[in-house]
């Protein structure tokens, strides 16, 4: 396993998470959820945060986990949601260019785990 990259993978999506979570638009406009003015309705938000709040605690399960079985854990939950997401959104959002943009986006944040996961540390990187 990739200590390092799978460590920096949990930081950018704690990040990541915790900005939606503060700025739903975030999310809601690249998926084609925003309003005509490009408002996120009360309903939109109230259904991204839970998704960036989950983010931000398997990022932050990935950065901080204190032993390679967590390490993996985390990664494993955190895979498991990116896969989830594609499968779910490829068909949920409103418009097929938000469907394959956000299906790339999660199965490419779920490839970059897979490849944390099965990647050997350099031997400087071992702990």
């Amino acid at each position: 396993m990739n200590r390092p990259l799978l460590r920096l993978t949990g930081a950018a999506t704690a990040l990541y998470g915790l900005a939606v979570t503060r700025r739903p638009a975030l999310l809601a406009r690249p998926s084609g959820l925003t309003g005509p003015a490009g408002e996120v309705p009360p309903a939109v938000a109230a259904c991204v945060r839970p998704l960036a709040f989950r983010d931000a605690a398997c990022g932050l399960a990935m950065l901080l986990a204190p032993d390679d079985a967590s390490l993996r854990t985390a990664t494993l939950i955190r895979i498991a949601s990116d896969f989830g997401d594609a499968a779910l959104l490829a068909t949920a959002l409103p418009r097929r260019r938000h469907r394959a943009m956000a299906v790339v986006v999660s199965v490419g944040w779920g490839a970059l785990s897979v490849v944390g996961l099965l990647r050997p540390d350099a031997p400087a990187d071992r702990s």
